[in-house]
């Protein structure tokens, strides 16, 4: 079956691979272990310092086993230094350390951990390194996190990771958690203590020391080494603050996963279905940067961290820190199943239990569904809290007596271009035959699961359920009544123009996004005001171009369901039907954070 004809497509157009093209530094880069060492070899001996030390500062879940073989091979050091080896803390240490933040009787939430690298590391032998170093005569290489509190380097390498990356290595278990020998463990548990304190001191290093590197190293792709120098991507990241641009988007099968995004993206068919597209989620994404003789994949928050008033605005910055509040993906049922019935904390519970400073609040636009599809969305008018939570219990207590959603719970037809309303404390879940842009605050794994309909993972293991914390959040107000009159649909015209016209639509007015549509066939005026970063997903039509009026940037091409990022600072900039799409009816569905008395 092709999706195609009812979407107005001739062929698939989504771009797997967006990248931003950087102007200038094109002969600052360098691929293969054999040139990445000739240079750092070259680099090293115009210091003319006969004791050379090179820092390798290392982000979670590089592969030591590539890094470590090529660079010694490489360079040929006459002293090799690992902070793994010489001065991390021993495990349990460190697991003594993390421990009120791990919540250990909880296999998926803990509590954000205020912690840096210095936490992972034993003091004495920290200053013992930083005594031997200096006094080691020939090069002397310091490898792994925590490298730069440990020397005085000449060189810095900062090889980086896309968190992303990190979760496919943590899967396949090739690698574990910082100072841990456990890549064995769990995948869900290695992402747990990653979340919550792991990658909370990486980039707190990060941040810290992000003016000290010479180099860059990119081994996102294993054996497929890219280097270049620090001044590159900090230009690099400069211009992508200044243009529209795309996140790098990752896919990922689910037990509920459909095959619509098979199609429309073109990917591979060696998995079975594809549930997830995350292609604006910045803590979690990356950024291509295209330097004309190498492309380099970088995390997308170092953007965030390196210029956060130019991309997400003064007034978002001083709210919300360099933090990228709005969150796009993608979910499909085509052909799936149904999503897991669900709720998302509230404000309160979120900042006491998990240390987060704003929960989920989110909302369901459909950009496809088949006929007969729905979505879950609230409670039963005559909902009974006590025997629904007995029945959630029961069913997870007995396979053979499944939760009987259609008694406690609402559900509502769906068609393209629906907008439904999840605020915190919803009980909600696509069903099967959607389509799903979701489109909410960041938080990224604080879902409490109330019931997945008696299937097991793609791992042959049940998906775990969270009634505890979801039963202390449900707002058990929200039933069918309530959500029908004030979550489904809620559309206000807001201005028109020659060939457009636009209309608010989204979340409802106490949470801090603001989601507009526009429907065009001609050019439409927008502008940021210096204000709010934009987030945009073509939602109709073939493809679309983003221009500026006074030539600021290049001409940028966007396709369908695809989600396009314009940074604060740009200012005013139009969008207008491109290739196939012109003379048709086309459409944006666009999000930014409210003006509110925090952000005027």
């Amino acid at each position: 079956m092709s999706y195609l004809p009812t979407l107005g497509l001739k062929k698939p157009n989504y771009e797997r691979f967006p990248c931003v093209a950087v102007r200038g530094h094109e002969s600052q880069g360098w691929s293969g272990w054999g040139d990445i060492c000739a240079q750092l070899k070259s680099a090293l001996a115009a210091s003319k310092n006969a004791r050379a030390v090179l820092a390798v500062e290392c982000y979670d879940g590089v592969l030591d086993n590539e890094l470590v073989s090529a660079l010694t091979q490489g360079l040929q050091p006459d002293h090799w230094f690992s902070t793994k080896q010489n001065v991390f803390l021993p495990p349990e240490k460190i697991e003594a350390r993390l421990a009120a933040n791990m919540g250990q009787k909880d296999s998926i939430f803990g509590f954000l951990a205020p912690v840096e690298m210095a936490d992972y590391l034993d003091p004495d032998k920290r200053a013992h390194l930083q005594k031997t170093i200096p006094a080691a005569d020939g090069l002397s290489v310091v490898y792994g996190p925590g490298a730069l509190l440990c020397c005085a380097p000449d060189i810095v390498v900062y090889a980086d990771m896309p968190r992303w990356e990190i979760q496919q290595r943590q899967r396949a278990h090739r690698v574990g958690n910082l100072g841990m020998d456990n890549a064995r463990e769990r995948p869900a548990t290695l992402y747990k203590r990653a979340f919550f304190a792991d990658w909370r001191a990486c980039d707190a290093l990060k941040e810290q020391t992000f003016e000290r590197w010479d180099y860059i190293l990119d081994t996102t792709i294993p054996e497929a080494p890219v280097l270049i120098c620090a001044d590159a991507l900090r230009e690099g990241l400069r211009q992508a603050s200044e243009q529209p641009f795309r996140l790098m988007p990752f896919f990922d099968p689910g037990v509920w996963g459909g095959q619509w995004m098979r199609e429309i993206a073109q990917l591979p068919k060696d998995a079975p279905n594809y549930a997830w597209c995350f292609d604006c989620v910045p803590e979690e994404n990356s950024l291509l940067l295209d330097f004309g003789k190498v492309r380099v994949e970088t995390p997308s928050q170092n953007l965030v961290m390196r210029h956060p008033d130019a991309l997400l605005g003064k007034p978002v910055h001083a709210r919300f820190g360099a933090d990228f509040p709005i969150r796009f993906d993608l979910l499909d049922t085509m052909g799936g199943q149904n999503l897991s019935f669900q709720v998302h904390p509230q404000q309160a519970y979120a900042q006491k239990h998990f240390g987060l400073r704003y929960t989920q609040a989110e909302s369901y636009y459909l950009l496809d569904c088949e006929p007969g599809a729905r979505v879950y969305l609230g409670l039963a008018d005559n909902v009974d809290p006590s025997r629904m939570m007995e029945d959630l219990e029961t069913a997870q207590r007995d396979a053979a007596r499944p939760f009987p959603a259609d008694i406690h719970t609402a559900s509502f037809p769906a068609a393209r271009h629906d907008h439904f309303l999840i605020p915190p404390g919803c009980c909600h879940g696509s069903g099967a035959g959607c389509l799903v842009l979701e489109i909410s605050h960041t938080p990224y794994i604080f879902t409490f699961k109330l019931w997945d309909w008696g299937r097991l993972d793609l791992d042959g293991r049940p998906r775990p359920i969270n009634l505890a914390h979801g039963a202390a959040n449900i707002r058990w107000e929200y039933t069918r009544s309530h959500v029908a009159a004030h979550f489904i649909n809620r559309l206000e015209p807001v201005a028109q123009g020659q060939g457009w016209r636009e209309e608010r639509t989204g979340l409802t007015p106490s949470h801090f996004i603001e989601t507009r549509r526009h429907w065009f066939s001609e050019t439409v005026p927008h502008d940021t005001e210096g204000q709010s970063v934009h987030v945009l997903n073509l939602v109709e039509g073939a493809e679309a171009v983003v221009e500026s009026p006074s030539n600021a940037f290049a001409p940028f091409v966007v396709h369908f369901a695809e989600t396009f990022v314009i940074p604060a600072g740009v200012g005013p900039y139009t969008i207008r039907p491109h290739g196939d799409a012109v003379g048709k009816p086309c459409a944006t569905i666009k999000a930014f954070v409210r003006k509110t008395p925090e952000t005027p």
